[in-house]
């Protein structure tokens, strides 16, 4: 291999390591910021989408700054996870540095992008990282609380929308947003407690606040509020005028198959470690979220 070619595979690499830091696919938690334009039937107005586009990306720049700080903190333990360990700080395909000055850039430059649309939203974002600093740094580490201020930061997310475009979402919106972060974030301890029964290896100090039982109880506690929730939000009289349809409910079939989807990955493939590469790989999760999506969208804008 000439030095040329091999000069650019080099640069390939580092490029694809950087890539991997900013965790690109994580972003996909960040459309919560589209809700409330979505059920406030804007989707189609220029301004409010415009203005939570540009919400969105200020947020998604410092979030990418956020898991670089969170991937520092972690990466001695990251490097015993089967899949954590090939993390760019963890594998030290990146530098300390390097990833300092990225993580200074990113957030400098998404706070000042949320500056310039809205006071609040910027203020939104600073709380997100002063409570991702401290999760980072010992919240992450006090059972229960480490899964709350997951779930906190999916209301934050709905907030900055909010704030974005003036629409304002149902409470039971709220509530199952915050529910639902909550069910996510518990089956992914649970796979971090199921990881240290098989290997030894604890992933998290805080998985000695949990237990097998524990998790497994209040998974399908949350699961069971969830579906109450989501079907009293249906059948409000309130959302049911707003939305002008009285067939709302039902779109329960696609949240009941959704969340039955994700207990089998919970229970029967082991593999609820991340959520979000859960719906990226698994096809028939990505149906029943477009199949939602897609029947809930005729209700609304019919």
């Amino acid at each position: 291999m000439n030095g040329a070619v091999y000069g650019r595979v080099i640069n390939f690499h580092m490029i694809k390591n950087y890539f991997f830091l900013l965790r690109f696919h994580q972003y996909i938690k960040n459309f919560f910021i589209f809700l409330p334009v979505f059920f406030g039937l804007k989707i189609f107005d220029y301004y409010p989408l415009i203005a939570t586009s540009a919400a969105f990306s200020a947020f998604c720049l410092v979030s990418s700054a956020v898991y670089i700080f969170n991937d520092y903190i972690d990466r001695e333990a990251d490097k015993k996870h089967p899949t954590k360990c090939r993390r760019p700080l963890a594998a030290g395909s990146v530098t300390i540095k390097s990833a300092a000055i990225l993580m200074a850039g990113l957030l400098s430059s998404g706070l000042m992008i949320a500056f310039t649309i809205n006071i609040h939203i910027f203020i939104l974002i600073v709380s997100y990282v002063i409570l991702n600093i401290l999760y980072s740094v010992k919240l992450k580490q006090i059972a229960i609380i480490d899964v709350f201020i997951i779930s906190a930061g999916f209301v934050i997310r709905i907030y900055i929308g909010y704030e974005a475009s003036g629409i304002m979402v149902s409470e039971w919106l709220i509530i199952m947003t915050f529910l639902l972060a909550l069910f996510l974030a518990l089956a992914k301890r649970r796979d971090d407690l199921i990881i240290f029964h098989e290997s030894g290896n604890k992933m998290r100090k805080v998985i000695d606040g949990y237990s097998l039982e524990f998790l497994n109880v209040t998974i399908m506690v949350m699961t069971s509020v969830l579906i109450v929730s989501y079907i009293m939000y249906t059948v409000s009289p309130e959302i049911r005028w707003r939305a002008g349809s009285d067939k709302l409910y039902l779109t329960v079939i696609w949240v009941i198959m959704g969340l039955m989807r994700y207990l089998h990955v919970i229970y029967v493939a082991n593999n609820s470690g991340s959520p979000t590469m859960v719906l990226l790989k698994d096809r028939f999760l990505q149906i029943i979220v477009i199949g939602w999506l897609v029947t809930f969208g005729i209700f609304l804008y019919n």
